[in-house]
């Protein structure tokens, strides 16, 4: 929110997965439902189902009600009271008092609504809110159900600053920074209004060094808005490098007195996009290392803490990766300000479909009948609505790059159609393509008029950055008008048509909006210049979308559903990293992988006596040798930039193998080591700091099976039990193990490679919270955390 007084309503809801119209009422009794904290996920607590829709990774849906009780003091009287949602999944409507608030059927886009009109002041006042997941399989990957993001109550005067009502965009041109800062106003008082708007814009060590003040008058029940501009001499500019953030303080003035305030962050940085050269930071010209993500965290589902989006994005950034595509709708506000103190940059996204559903796997991933569940059914209402609001709430983000108004809605046949799907002379194909043209199916011509709609409602309230979609379709969708609305265009899995395009359409600035890991598809990127960069599928492993059973989801991350970085993570990290880096993995060698080179090689070194095994080595130095038991066994070899990968065949023996990479001057650069390891002896844990906010703060625990040499045990699965003594609760045990489809809703899990990762969240008091792992057989450890 950008007005008011506000404050989390997160604690002490009651929940009922139930569906009973009188549930809205204050006077029913709600004794007997359960009491959650926001945000929540009910799904993510349901059982595993192999007859559910493995698009939602066999999750099941459902109505579901909410109620909270809040008093609003008799001195509140005479201030206007707001319910601000930040995501319900979806489809929800929102009493206070028995009486309707509004719908939202999206479940992705924040939302407020005045309860004023409504609310008893000096007593208690109930929320009631009904949660319809019943199209359960309206996505193509896990959503997650209920109201999954924080809920706030603000306090504020009649006469305030519009919700979202603050933007501040910057222009830097040589040493010179300009904010142009917007305030959007509304009285909803019953006489006009005389104020001062002051701006402040301050930097992190609080200096001021850029004031303004606007006097302005408002009629009753109007909207107004000042505009000034706050220039700074050589401005400290936000990258991914350094991100450099200040502080805009908008105070709004009556009388003398503050009645209104707000706090944006913001700061300086340049966008440049060319049709020839790609994409400039700060005029500084760049590849985009990016990577798509969904918004769920493994056994966590989508109610996903802050302290572990901080991780993963820290993670992410760690291996080289400066760029995040929301896929495909937007995130949590947290996210946002995340990627803006971490220097991430964003392409942030609407929508996954549009006028049309989808096909959603029910059965398999591309197997058994498909159904037709999903946000189509809303969009001739909403699309514009949703869209305008995703970019009020989101433009003040210096890590927004690009706003994309859709992903695939052009894949072809699924649902829209064109002629040139058929082939033959002029259209570049030889045959056929996606089952030939359809005339009955939706005409794919429609694309550009409802991307212009889209475009406008964009430009409606930010020109400051461009207008995108990621095309599956390219070659369906250059017959229409479609990608000449676009300001950058997105190919997804296109990268045969860069250059045909480029020439083609010498004015487009395209760039890669979804790729795959192979080394052809980053190449591709790296070798033209006019390609800005590429967007991995995808960064970290997602429920959803999910293969036969047992699969809980989609299994192609950089990260797995832990946290933990797989071995193509490090192979994405030798592409992308800039510093020095290496890493050894293994796999039995045999002729038929023997011309074949894995980015999917795991870190183990354990294999029978003599057995050739085939080493994998990712790494960014120009050569490396391989070393067992402190001698060479690996000559050094150079690096392969065709393949990004060195290897070596040799023959097990039990000890310790080391990777060493090697600079053009013959200095050692880097080094990594794989142990063979013994039976599992005992549990070890690892913690950042065993410091936890008492305020719902949370701590993420990675515990690992080793051996009586502390060698970790990567093939144990021994089954880990989670005990807590203290003010402290159990969120969630993650191991990362897409075929695990046991009970993720107690306190027992199996290690998968060795770990677990464990998520524990404060209760409020302060006492020490002690946690305990134990396992049959294996020696137990705990940890103390400190409260504070």
């Amino acid at each position: 929110m950008s007005f008011g007084n506000s404050k989390k309503i997160n604690e002490d809801w009651k929940f009922i997965l139930q569906e009973n119209e009188q549930f809205k009422q204050p006077t029913y009794n709600t004794d007997v439902w359960e009491t959650v904290n926001i945000p929540h996920d009910w799904s993510i607590k349901q059982q595993l189902n192999p007859t559910l829709a493995s698009a939602t990774g066999y999750l099941p849906g459902g109505i579901a009600w909410y109620r909270k009780i809040i008093h609003v003091p008799l001195e509140k009287d005479g201030q206007k009271v707001y319910l601000y949602f930040e995501g319900v999944y979806n489809r929800s409507e929102v009493f206070i008092n028995g009486k309707s608030l509004g719908k939202r059927p999206n479940g992705y886009i924040s939302f407020a609504y005045d309860a004023t009109p409504y609310i008893k002041y000096g007593e208690d006042n109930t929320i009631a809110v009904r949660v319809d997941h019943s199209k359960s399989a309206d996505s193509r990957w896990y959503t997650g159900s209920g109201i999954y993001r924080n809920v706030w109550l603000v306090y504020s005067n009649p006469v305030h600053i519009a919700q979202w009502g603050v933007y501040a965009y910057p222009e830097v041109e040589e040493h010179l920074g300009t904010l142009n800062v917007e305030v959007e106003l509304a009285n909803e008082s019953g006489i006009k209004a005389s104020l001062v708007v002051v701006n402040e814009l301050i930097t992190n060590g609080g200096i001021t060094v850029a004031k303004s003040s606007n006097r302005i008058k408002i009629a009753s029940n109007e909207l107004a808005k000042i505009s000034t501009k706050l220039k700074v001499n050589n401005p400290k500019l936000w990258s991914i490098d350094v991100p450099n953030l200040y502080q805009l303080k908008t105070k709004v003035f009556k009388d003398g007195k503050v009645i209104d305030q707000s706090i944006t962050q913001t700061g300086f940085r340049k966008f440049t996009f060319d049709a020839n050269k790609g994409f400039a930071l700060n005029n500084t010209w760049m590849k985009i290392k990016g990577v798509c993500l969904h918004h769920d965290a493994g056994v966590l589902g989508s109610a996903v803490p802050r302290e572990v989006w901080e991780t993963r994005l820290q993670t992410l950034k760690d291996i080289g990766v400066n760029a995040i595509r929301t896929s495909h709708n937007p995130q949590a506000p947290d996210f946002y300000e995340l990627c803006d103190e971490l220097g991430l940059l964003v392409l942030n996204e609407a929508y996954d479909e549009w006028e049309f559903p989808k096909r959603k796997w029910l059965e398999g991933w591309n197997q058994g009948i498909p159904g037709y569940e999903g946000s189509y059914d809303i969009f001739a209402d909403w699309a514009e609505k949703d869209l305008e609001d995703m970019v009020r709430r989101d433009r003040n983000h210096l890590s927004v790059f690009a706003w994309s108004i859709g992903n695939e809605v052009d894949y072809p046949n699924d649902p829209y159609s064109h002629p040139v799907l058929d082939g033959g002379g002029g259209t570049g194909f030889s045959q056929a393509m996606y089952g030939g043209y359809k005339k009955e199916a939706p005409d794919a011509m429609r694309l550009g008029a409802i991307a212009k709609r889209l475009v406008a409602a964009v430009k409606k309230y930010d020109r400051s950055r461009p207008a995108t979609a990621g095309l599956a379709g390219v070659a369906m969708s250059n017959e229409t008008e479609y990608p000449e609305t676009l300001d950058i265009t997105g190919y997804n899995y296109t990268e045969s048509k860069y250059q045909s395009d480029h020439g083609k359409y010498p004015n487009r600035i395209i760039y890669g909006s979804e790729n795959r890991h192979d080394i052809e598809a980053w190449l591709a990127v790296k070798n033209n210049e006019h390609i800005f960069g590429q967007f991995l599928w995808t960064g970290i492993d997602y429920l959803g979308e999910s293969g036969r059973w047992p699969s809980r989801g989609f299994y192609s991350g950089l990260l797995d559903f832990s946290g933990n970085i797989k071995p193509r993570g490090y192979f994405r990290q030798s592409l992308w990293s800039k510093k020095p880096m290496i890493y050894i993995g293994t796999y039995i060698s045999n002729r038929r992988n023997d011309g074949e080179l894995s980015m999917d090689a795991w870190p183990s070194w354990n294999y029978r006596e003599g057995q050739l095994i085939k080493v994998v080595c990712y790494t960014n130095a120009s050569k490396a040798r391989l070393e067992l038991n402190g001698e060479i066994i690996g000559e050094e070899k150079n690096y392969n930039p065709e393949t990004g990968i060195i290897s070596w065949d040799i023959p097990y023996q039990s000890g310790k193998l080391e990777a060493i990479g090697i600079n053009d001057d013959g200095k050692e650069a880097s080094h990594y080591t794989i142990s063979s390891s013994k039976r599992p002896y005992a549990l070890t844990v690892k913690v950042e700091k065993n410091i936890i906010s008492k305020d719902k703060g949370v701590v993420q625990l990675m515990v690992e099976v080793v051996d009586e040499n502390d060698v970790p045990v990567m093939h144990s699965d021994d089954e880990i039990t989670c005990s807590i003594s203290g003010p402290a609760k159990l969120l969630g045990m993650e191991a990362g193990n897409n075929s695990d489809m046991t009970d993720y809703t107690d306190n027992k899990q199996r290690v998968f490679h060795g770990k677990i990762l464990t998520y524990i969240q404060a209760t409020g008091e302060s006492e020490p919270i002690e946690v305990k792992f134990t396992s049959p057989w294996l020696k137990p450890v705990s940890v103390v955390l400190e409260v504070k």
